[in-house]
């Protein structure tokens, strides 16, 4: 269905205004079915993100402007997530030994566990994109990094 149909209007101001429509209403389609996926598993988009940050950092900790920083979703309030994973048992704090004003997080036993029962997420993501091919999708994946800028 086209974006025209989706959201019920009959044209835009230009191309450009369109692709910026586009891409909102894509990134909430998107979203909306990974939260659905991650129902099942009691966690959010963004402390799903959490988690992968703190999988690929192990067995190092990261630390809160760490993670900040590569979050998707850089509105999210990191600390309020990392202690909703905490109290879920899916990730520790640690105070450094040699400074005790720096806290660590790392993700615990529990939390790779779940991770590896999310992975079929992975599989989701390519069959949410099978309508296209896999060069579509590397030459869209060039045309938002160009539209970055990077």
């Amino acid at each position: 269905m086209s974006l025209e149909e989706e959201i019920h209007q009959k044209s835009f101001k230009s191309e450009y205004h369109k692709l910026a429509v586009n891409i909102l209403y894509t990134h909430g389609w998107l979203v909306s079915h990974i939260a659905e996926a991650l129902r099942p598993f009691d966690i959010t988009v963004q402390q799903y993100n959490v988690l992968r940050i703190l999988r690929g950092q192990y067995p190092a900790p990261a630390t809160i402007t760490m993670l900040r920083e590569r979050m998707l979703d850089k509105m999210s309030d990191a600390s309020r997530l990392i202690e909703r994973l905490r109290s879920k048992g899916l990730i520790d704090r640690r105070t450094s030994e040699t400074d005790r004003r720096k806290v660590g997080v790392v993700i615990t036993e529990k939390g790779l566990k779940l991770l590896t029962r999310i992975n079929d997420l992975e599989d989701m993501n390519t069959s949410l994109f099978s309508g296209i091919s896999e060069h579509e999708a590397r030459s869209i994946n060039d045309a938002l990094d160009t539209i970055r800028g990077k």
